[in-house]
């Protein structure tokens, strides 16, 4: 191709809380009537990428199957255990174990490699935690823009003030002083964790691959990305985030929504939400895997708000053998396996609070629409944004996330909907984010960039 195409290339693993921003993003992009852009994720995604059919529209490009391994969807019990355990260093370690591969993939980078090749892109985007694409673009040198839902101190612990709280630990900003000691000792063993002989083994495998593929090995570094990187998108903004210093690259852009609504179809939701003022939404993730007790337990909060609130749960069809039989679910209880857009709802006046699991997605855009929130966080980071949300005055946190007592639940929520402040907190941070810019400053970076000049 010659040097006059100006070819973007887009670059996503397939798990939706990297997926649907670049996805956003790239319809964005679309609908300005950018040409020549490309999607490149695994084959289930195709679906998604191809009924982008605003202006130019996008292009996909197939990685191959998904590695049923890769998705925390589709973890084995023992995994979906240790990573959602107690001791937060613990979960830590078996989520970090899980998702180290130094070899960036293997058929995936040779895959990416080759149409990257083939389609000599001017500029790459794509997700914070994809080691196949950041190979590829370093070893092709390649201008790339990093996408991350997560908080900017997830990817830059490293340049992060002395003190600050470490990624995945839910310590707040201002820590007493057994939790100062216990976020330095998690560092410490963060730091030596790649010591450990089920660590250093793959690493040192990395290391004779990255030699075989010629590629320097201080593309290992976990600076690389970063450093490398000619800009860095994150999806939250200074407020929700503790405040530390980042470099100009670093756009702080407030949850990537798209144009709404998403599912303009849904008629008898929205009939139903429409008849119902106040409504406590409840959706704790893709991944959570409830037990029968939290089932029954939730269903009992339910029961306890009715005559006040209504209550829509988002839940999994795979779990709704838990519940009770039907003619013993409260009235005001509405069940649903799957809503069509989540943000559709989470936009809709009559939810008043959101009951989540703390994801990053779900926090930033349940705020992005004033919803205030109760977490149970579910895993690693999940801590970092419930910590954040209680220090932002947004949320409060349940006692025990390991399960879901009624009179805990019942509690928080009753207090998130009855104090003021939780509401005014969580429309200040909507208004932050729609002023930070969203999906339209993310597609304005990307085309100012002197790679597509």
């Amino acid at each position: 191709m010659g040097e006059s195409r100006k070819l973007l290339l887009f670059v996503s693993n397939p798990g939706e809380g990297v997926f649907n921003s670049l996805r956003v993003i790239a319809a964005e992009l679309a609908r300005r009537g950018t040409q020549d852009l490309w999607f490149a994720s695994d084959e289930a995604r195709r679906a998604d990428i191809e009924k982008i059919d605003e202006g130019s529209g996008v292009r996909f490009a197939s990685l191959g199957e998904t590695d049923p391994n890769s998705s925390p969807a589709d973890w084995d019990d023992e995994m979906y255990r240790l990573a959602t355990q107690r001791s937060r260093w613990k979960a830590h370690h078996a989520v970090v174990r899980r998702g180290f591969d130094p070899k960036g993939g293997g058929d995936k980078y040779l895959a990416l490699d080759a149409l990257v090749e083939e389609l000599e892109p001017a500029l790459m985007i794509f997700d914070s935690v994809n080691p196949v694409a950041l190979l590829v673009a370093l070893n092709r040198r390649i201008p790339f823009v990093l996408s991350s839902p997560f908080l900017p101190s997830n990817l830059y612990i490293a340049k992060t003030p002395r003190g600050f709280p470490m990624l995945h630990t839910g310590l707040p900003l201002n820590m007493s002083f057994p939790q100062r000691v216990s976020n330095i000792m998690f560092k410490v063993r963060a730091g030596l964790m790649f010591l450990h002989p089920k660590m250093l083994k793959p690493a040192l495998e990395g290391l004779s691959y990255m030699r075989q593929l010629q590629l320097p090995r201080e593309f290992l570094s976990p600076s690389a990305k970063i450093d490398r990187a000619d800009l860095v998108l994150c999806y939250t903004v200074f407020g929700l985030e503790y405040p530390f210093p980042v470099p100009d690259k670093f756009h702080l852009l407030g949850a990537i929504i798209p144009p709404l609504p998403e599912a303009p179809d849904d008629d008898d939701l929205s009939r139903w939400l429409d008849a119902n003022p106040s409504v406590v939404y409840i959706g704790l993730g893709t991944i959570s895997r409830l037990t029968g007790h939290e089932v029954h337990a939730v269903v009992e909060v339910a029961r306890r708000l009715e005559g006040r609130h209504a209550v829509l749960w988002k839940l999994p069809s795979g779990q709704q053998h838990l519940l009770p039989p039907r003619d013993e679910l409260p009235a005001n209880l509405r069940i649903e396996s799957w809503v069509p857009s989540q943000l559709d709802v989470l936009a809709h006046p009559s939810i008043k609070v959101f009951f989540s699991h703390g994801g990053a997605n779900a926090f930033h855009e349940g705020l992005y629409f004033g919803k205030p929130q109760v977490i149970r966080p579910l895993w690693v980071d999940c801590y970092d944004q419930a910590i954040r949300g209680v220090d932002s005055g947004v949320s409060l946190t349940v006692d025990d996330p390991q399960t879901i007592d009624v009179e805990d639940v019942l509690d928080k929520i009753t207090q998130v909907l009855n104090t003021p402040s939780f509401r005014e907190r969580a429309e200040h941070f909507a208004r932050v984010q729609r002023e930070a810019g969203g999906v339209r400053a993310a597609a304005d970076l990307i085309l100012a960039n002197l790679a597509l000049k």
